[in-house]
């Protein structure tokens, strides 16, 4: 049996293209705005017209999802990694 898995062109991330990322932290005005600064600094496009954000049942804390557009894989792992990075943000999916 092969246990090698051969990557395969037509499957996992198409670039360049649209993805979407949550991020969750503490609930703050601020988070919002945080998340679009970081995306734009990793070098992805935000669309601030996809944002939408949900409190938490107890509403201590806040999810901020919005797509971005992203031309290669280096860009788009830097923006996790920005995102990750924030100290607003406990973490991102």
């Amino acid at each position: 049996m092969n246990t090698h898995m051969i990557e395969s062109p037509t499957r996992g991330f198409q670039f360049p293209g649209t993805f979407e990322v949550t991020a969750f932290g503490e609930a703050s005005p601020e988070l919002q705005g945080a998340v679009l600064v970081e995306l734009a600094a990793a070098g992805v496009v935000p669309d601030p017209a996809t944002l939408r954000t949900r409190d938490s049942r107890g509403g201590r804390f806040l999810a901020v999802t919005v797509s971005f557009w992203s031309e290669d894989r280096a860009h788009h792992d830097a923006a996790y990694a920005r995102l990750r990075a924030h100290p607003a943000v406990k973490w991102t999916l």
